[in-house]
């Protein structure tokens, strides 16, 4: 689904955005040892403890955040059959791997 895609795209620039600033560097790529791709920011990431509760609906850091943006994404990419993981990025960032991807060609 396009549209649900290009909305889980968002929320997780967003999510960049609304933690490390409107100058953070966002990277999208594949996977180089499994399918699917990823999506990092240089960001102050999200700490180990709080990774597992960041899918929650209502979970934030951000004194003005929702707490639905990263909900979202997770039913998103449960929706298409696919999983998420969250771990730090290279820059100590957030870094979300969308695994389960079948490639098109």
């Amino acid at each position: 689904d396009p549209d649900r895609l290009q909305q889980l795209f968002e929320n997780l620039f967003r999510n960049a955005i609304e933690h490390a600033g409107s100058d953070v560097t966002v990277t999208v790529g594949a996977l180089s040892d499994r399918s699917g791709f990823y999506v990092s920011d240089e960001g102050p990431g999200i700490p180990k403890a709080a990774r597992d509760a960041a899918f929650e609906p209502g979970f934030t850091t951000h004194d003005s955040g929702t707490g639905f943006g990263l909900a979202i994404v997770a039913e998103m990419v449960a929706a298409h059959g696919w999983e998420i993981r969250l771990i730090e990025s290279e820059t100590g960032g957030a870094r979300f791997e969308i695994l389960g991807v079948d490639p098109v060609e």
